[in-house]
């Protein structure tokens, strides 16, 4: 690979960086075509990116976008891909559901909502982690509840208080 190609693929991954917020390090290698072939079909089905990359092309590329944390780069050793997505736990579901019948993707390093997460036991964490729109309608369901307690505590306050009335008026007929 010539000196300009490199750079065109470093170019090329950094371009991936600041386009997808989340991206998972994982290592496919020893996975037979069928399988390779069903990790690609599913990736493309939930919006996922796979890229298979040379570790130091892809250490320049996190350079160059200023994510190149020292964890991650330690991780970039043997057969490397890289799962690209917009939603950060996406990429850990599919690889938790995939390894029910493989052994892989390992996962290497994770960056999900601006944190590093680094090592293969940390794929439960990333499957539980919401994302920002899980965590406003969250905000919004817990903020909401108390308006419809009062707004339910008035109602019934209300409806108290007609009853009475009404009680009130039919005594004095």
């Amino acid at each position: 690979m010539t000196k300009e190609e490199k750079l065109v693929v470093i170019d090329s991954l950094a371009e991936q960086l600041n386009e997808y917020p989340h991206f998972y390090i994982t290592n496919i290698e020893a996975l037979n075509a069928e399988q390779t072939a069903s990790l690609r079909r599913k990736c493309f089905e939930s919006d996922i990116k796979l890229v298979v990359v040379k570790n130091t092309l892809l250490a320049k590329a996190l350079e160059r976008v200023e994510k190149a944390d020292a964890d991650l780069v330690k991780v970039l050793e043997g057969s490397t891909s890289v799962m690209f997505a917009h939603t950060g736990k996406t990429p850990a579901v599919l690889i938790k559901e995939f390894r029910k019948t493989s052994d892989k993707p390992v996962l290497k390093a994770a960056y999900v909502e601006g944190c590093v997460y680094v090592g293969d036991n940390q794929l439960d964490t990333l499957c539980n982690i919401k994302s920002r729109e899980e965590l406003i309608g969250d905000i919004i369901a817990l903020l909401q509840s108390p308006a419809k307690n009062v707004i339910s505590a008035l109602q019934s306050n209300a409806g108290q208080k007609i009853a009475g009335i009404v009680k009130t008026l039919e005594e004095r007929n």
